[in-house]
């Protein structure tokens, strides 16, 4: 029997003001109207901030149902992404720690991740 392969959960930035008097079916609401089906094919994180950016929400899908978290900072505020052309930044690793750290997620010293292309130039 072979064992089942566990994915990756995606975190997803929803960007620009969410109103944070919303509970868990307004904001599973937000996500659903605006998201393609596929995407709660594997489990999901979406993060909203309200106005304030001393506080946010967590809705995490779990393939069976949505859970949600809400956390308001005592000491500073969020950097949270302004609204831009997309809704939603599917975020990496280090771009979700920074947004919680208060820091931006394009950290423009921040090193890289290399492409298999730029080993290849560094190789020759």
């Amino acid at each position: 029997m072979e064992k089942e392969k566990k994915q990756h959960t995606q975190i997803y930035v929803v960007c620009g003001k969410t109103d944070m008097r919303k509970g868990i079916d307004g904001l599973a609401s937000v996500i659903v109207q605006n998201k393609e089906d596929k995407l709660f094919e594997q489990e999901a994180i979406f993060l909203f901030c309200g106005g304030k950016k001393d506080r946010y929400k967590a809705l995490y899908w779990e393939k069976d149902g949505f859970s949600l978290l809400y956390k308001r900072l005592e000491n500073g505020k969020l950097k949270w992404p302004k609204e831009s052309e997309e809704e939603y930044i599917l975020l990496n690793d280090q771009q979700y720690r920074w947004l919680l750290e208060g820091l931006s997620i394009n950290q423009p010293k921040a090193v890289k991740e290399a492409k298999a292309g730029d080993l290849l130039k560094n190789l020759r």
